[in-house]
């Protein structure tokens, strides 16, 4: 099979790839068509956007953390279900890790063989424009340029002159464009969107962008473009096999306004080799749910809701009670400060937590970290074992201000040779500021799973 296929890259961030990607979405399900959504790297907001458009899960596609073998396969598994794929690019078209093209929108496009549309924002530039769309078609001649999408056009004279421009010089086609429209915009958070479980009104703004974009864009050549992808190359699965194994556990995922940053894949990999996942909310549930053999608690943002969270003593004093008895948990970053002693915000104030780390955290005014990071485990855990090699990522503006350095999970490399320390080991407790991608090393979800199959034969025998 072919798999219709687009890549939405851009010049830079904050060129409108996301706003672009739901508004083809929403012009291509009223056309009729079945669409799927990618985002390449480890991006979690922009994949709810696209999920809530487009009604199917959007999956991340990370050619840093993952094996083009498994970039293809994870591709696939969801494209050959879809008549069209939109894959939203990261950052400029080109950019990747260490000034190379190592986990670019880029890398990515060779590695799927799609076709690349180049976003641009045309906010202050006409005849100049021609001259950057050059430049990125002339850079890496194997990109299969296939046309532009001009954003922040200010009238159809500005539009007709960049266009123009473009079109002669570079002898790619210009697709269309999105004006310049105030209601366009999304708000922002720590430099990415507000996560659509937040954000009110949506769906005014997602009929405004909607009308914009059929009155505007090229559809059918966008599609004509999709459909010119020959064929994904040959791979191995390794990931999802055509028969799940039956259910052995079940494992319970905190999901709601506070805490939703999960890889899907994450989430269908568990699914694929035996578990059945419920949610439960940390703001509103008292209880665990019933008959669980482990518990999930992805990234999100505890402490805007720390409030709240603090109130809910109930479920905190569960959990603890569950954890006593040897209960697995696996936490990532909003989730391990949800499981620490504290939070302390920007204006000093203290948040007492689930109080099951021997950790505190405080938020800070500065972004802590941000990007990939190479971690070797430090010891056993329900995911991995001592001196195993990981990729992962990272962003978070708290830290530690205070852990106990015996029970760090992680040695952690970053470029240049500095080295530090993540993540805590307690009991059957992972938990860390580290972001893992299951596809990167299935041993991560089979390991998981099997900690809590043995919590379960524990508690029933």
């Amino acid at each position: 099979m072919n798999y219709p296929r687009i890549v939405l890259a851009a010049a830079n961030s904050g060129s409108g790839k996301t706003t672009l990607t739901m508004g083809l979405i929403l012009a291509l399900k009223k056309m009729g068509l079945r669409v799927q959504p990618f985002k390449a790297g480890p991006d979690y907001i922009d994949c709810a956007y696209h999920t809530y458009v487009s009604k199917s899960p959007c999956a991340n596609l990370d050619s840093w953390m993952m094996p083009e073998n498994t970039i293809r396969e994870l591709f696939t598994h969801r494209a050959k279900q879809a008549d069209i794929s939109l894959i939203e690019g990261v950052m400029g078209l080109y950019d990747g890790l260490n000034n190379s093209e190592e986990g670019s929108t880029a890398e990515l496009s060779k590695i799927l063989g799609a076709p690349v549309i180049l976003i641009v924002n045309a906010r202050s530039a006409s005849r100049s424009l021609a001259a950057l769309v050059l430049g990125y078609k002339e850079f890496d001649p194997k990109i299969n340029l296939k046309g532009v999408i001009l954003n922040n056009i200010a009238s159809p004279t500005h539009y007709q002159s960049a266009k123009k421009s473009i079109e002669k010089r570079v002898k790619i086609p210009v697709l269309g464009f999105l004006p310049r429209d105030e209601r366009l915009k999304l708000n922002e958070r720590h430099l990415g969107l507000l996560p659509i479980y937040e954000k009110k009104a949506f769906s005014g703004f997602a009929r405004i962008l909607g009308k914009k974009i059929e009155e505007n864009i090229e559809i059918e050549k966008i599609i004509s473009i999709a459909r010119s992808a020959k064929g994904v190359a040959p791979f191995n699965p390794k990931i999802f096999r055509n028969t799940p194994v039956p259910q052995k556990v079940t494992i319970a995922i905190a999901k709601d306004k506070v805490f939703n940053f999960y890889y899907q894949d994450n989430l269908d990999i568990l699914r694929q080799n035996g578990t059945h996942l419920v949610n439960f909310s940390p703001l509103i549930d008292k209880k665990l749910p019933k008959d669980i053999d482990g518990v999930y608690i992805g990234g999100g943002f505890p402490e805007v809701f720390a409030a709240r969270l603090t109130k809910n003593i109930k479920l905190k004093n569960d959990i603890r009670l569950k954890v006593n008895s040897g209960l697995p948990i696996y936490a990532e970053c909003g989730g391990l400060m949800y499981l620490s002693q504290e939070i302390t915000d920007l204006k000093g104030r203290k948040f007492p937590m689930a109080g099951i780390l021997d950790a505190k955290i405080k938020m800070g005014k500065k972004r802590a970290r941000l990007g990939y990071v190479n971690l070797t485990t430090l010891r056993d855990n329900i995911l991995s074992r001592k001196g195993d090699k990981i990729r992962g990522h990272m962003f978070h503006w708290s830290y530690f201000i205070q852990a106990p350095r015996n029970k760090w999970a992680y040695q952690v490399y970053k470029k240049g040779g500095n080295v530090s320390y993540d993540g805590l080991v307690k009991k059957n407790i992972l938990a860390g500021y580290a972001h893992l991608h299951f596809a990167a090393d299935i041993k991560f979800a089979q390991n998981f799973i099997a900690s809590c199959n043995n919590y379960k034969t524990r508690n029933t025998a």
